[in-house]
């Protein structure tokens, strides 16, 4: 075996250092612009120009089609599960909310991958991941619900004439890893697993600069076309890793409200207060339920693999008596129960249009759901690097515009890794409260220009 090949695999074994980490990425990876090179990228190469950005996809490392028969229902109900507690825990009952768990769980499990310890054990238990199978049945959940591997076109908000074919349903998620360019190692077997299950490659930037913050900004506006446009407001100069995710939905109905049957009506917010909104109008044969606590219905989108599910409470809140939040409405039983209770039927729906957004600091509301450890230095994340980490920043952007035709949605997820700081040992507490002394001195040559002590301060001089 030829002494390159054994430094090779040493190498790979080793960890991936940056700086370090372009040149050992050679070996399990190819840099854009250097592919005429094998992907043999070694210590000659130049350092990152301010604004520059290497782009390196796994080399010998593919995407892995998920297994038959995977089994996702766990996955996706601690999807439900955890949603629902965010978006309680993130609102209140006056604010609109708008959340993505798919999002949030597929940039958390990339980051559990490289986690252990009681940082997994609080990671899994804030967003209910399942004890075993998380990335297998993300990666099959992926499979079956994008529709497209291309970043989505961006749209002009076109309409269709009633009784017009509607397009399908539009559906794209991408995951990313963002790494600095130097003193920073990546473990290969983490971006094995990031690649065959995420399809997630890694971009090499400077996060000294602000080119970094707009690079992965750019890459979130790609891939969402263009509804979120800034993820990150800065990047903390000591970032060593970010890890994103990105998911787009378009999706027209399978059959459109007239557009010339929209009026403003009457809503009742949640303290009673009400506003005048336009609702939209539809009779049509759907799946529904009416129970005592709560109404529901379908409305499917074209092609029928897609749909909104809307859940009413029974009765309208009560002037000047605040009404629980709606997202209680979205209990995981509730939710359970709504594919088994719903019958077709016709049905009179009456809904507004709407069109906001929502951002939620992660960092600051998940160790509220109990995930305290992974933004502490007592953070495990040894599968991902040697250079113990921690969680930085944690931030959820999504928003929805819903109208006659149908709904486009976008959502985008990023978290920072940062080193974990020294710790810093308690203050000493030095109490020059009784009689002490004093010393001057020149430090160089450490002569003592005055030396003394106190007895008593308050006394006067002589």
């Amino acid at each position: 075996m030829s002494s390159d090949l054994l430094s090779r695999r040493a190498l790979l074994h080793a960890g991936l250092r940056t700086g370090g980490l372009l040149g050992a990425l050679g070996v399990l990876a190819g840099c854009a612009g250097n592919r005429d090179r094998g992907g043999d990228v070694g210590g000659g190469e130049a350092p990152l120009r301010e604004g520059e950005m290497r782009l390196v996809a796994a080399k010998d490392v593919d995407h892995v089609a998920p297994s038959p028969g995977t089994e996702t229902a766990p996955t996706v109900e601690g999807m439900i599960a955890f949603g629902q507690a965010l978006a309680e825990a993130s609102s209140d009952p006056m604010t609109n909310v708008v959340v993505s768990p798919a999002s949030i769980a597929y940039a958390f499990g990339m980051v559990r991958a490289g986690a252990a310890g009681e940082t997994a054990r609080q990671i899994d238990q804030a967003l209910r991941f399942p004890s075993e199978g998380l990335h297998e049945a993300l990666n099959a959940i992926t499979s079956q619900v994008v529709t497209t591997r291309k970043a989505p076109p961006r749209t002009s908000g076109e309409k269709r004439e009633p009784g017009e074919k509607p397009e399908p349903p539009i559906v794209a998620m991408a995951n990313g890893l963002f790494a600095h360019h130097e003193d920073f190692e990546v473990l290969p077997e983490f971006l094995r697993t990031v690649k065959q299950y995420y399809d997630a490659g890694v971009q090499v930037l400077d996060m000294r600069t602000p080119a970094a913050v707009d690079a992965i900004n750019t890459w979130v506006r790609t891939q969402t076309a263009d509804r979120i446009r800034k993820l990150f407001e800065s990047l903390d100069p000591d970032t060593k890793l970010v890890l994103a995710n990105a998911v787009y939905l378009k999706a027209a109905w399978a059959a459109s409200f007239d557009a010339n049957q929209t009026r403003e009506e009457q809503f009742t917010r949640a303290d009673g207060s009400t506003v005048r909104a336009p609702m939209m109008r539809r009779m049509a044969s759907l799946p529904h339920a009416v129970l005592d606590a709560w109404q529901a219905v379908e409305i499917p989108y074209a092609g029928n693999d897609f749909a909104m599910w809307l859940v009413v409470p029974s009765q309208s809140p009560a002037a000047g008596q605040t009404a629980a939040a709606a997202t209680s409405l979205l209990d995981p039983n509730v939710v359970r129960a709504l594919g088994q209770v719903m019958r077709p039927g016709r049905v009179n729906l009456v809904m507004p249009r709407w069109d906001f957004a929502t951002t939620i600091a992660l960092d600051r509301v998940l160790p509220d759901l109990g995930m305290t450890v992974p933004f502490t230095n007592g953070a495990e994340f040894p599968g991902i690097s040697r250079t113990k980490l921690k969680i930085g920043k944690a931030v959820h952007k999504a928003n929805i515009t819903v109208d006659e035709w149908g709904t486009e949605a976008a959502a985008a997820t990023g978290i920072t890794m940062m080193p974990v700081s020294a710790p810093v040992a308690p203050p000493v507490e030095i109490r020059a409260d009784r009689p002490f002394a004093f010393a001057v001195v020149h430090k160089p040559t450490q002569t003592p220009l005055f030396i003394g002590q106190v007895a008593d301060p308050t006394a006067s001089a002589q």
